[in-house]
């Protein structure tokens, strides 16, 4: 069975808002049940950045504690910046983190959990798989 590398957007959505898509939590919930759910230093930070609530921040911290990171190599930030080159050649823009997500999700074989339209740019240039594909 894959695992899936949570993006950042997912995170957010069930962690830091009041009223979180119930079918995103559904999913989120189902993939940490069944151990699949995976994440990565780059998204952790991502995620507990911006909270001005030191209070909100522990919490936080201390919920994604329990979920190590998968291993980022130096080869995954090569081919990252290569994903990057491709995809601007291409006349798609994204964020350093977006392709670190897909060098690691294709070195790894994952799956990517994402509702991040950019995903779906870069999958016509990338070989990276969505979730719900």
């Amino acid at each position: 069975m894959s695992k899936i590398l949570v993006d950042t957007c997912i995170w957010s959505e069930v962690l830091r808002r009041k009223e979180p898509s119930p079918a995103i939590a559904a999913t989120l919930a189902k993939l940490l049940r069944d151990l699949r759910a995976v994440l990565i230093g780059p998204v952790r930070q991502e995620i507990l950045s911006g909270l001005s609530d030191e209070e909100k921040f522990l919490k936080l911290k201390k919920l994604l504690s329990c979920l190590p990171d998968a291993g980022i190599a130096t080869e995954d930030y090569e081919l990252a910046a290569q994903y990057a080159n491709m995809c601007r050649r291409k006349g798609i823009q994204g964020s350093a983190v977006d392709f670190l997500i897909c060098a690691v999700a294709v070195r790894n074989n994952f799956i990517i959990y994402t509702v991040d339209r950019d995903f779906e740019h870069y999958q016509t240039i990338l070989p990276i798989t969505l979730w719900g594909e």
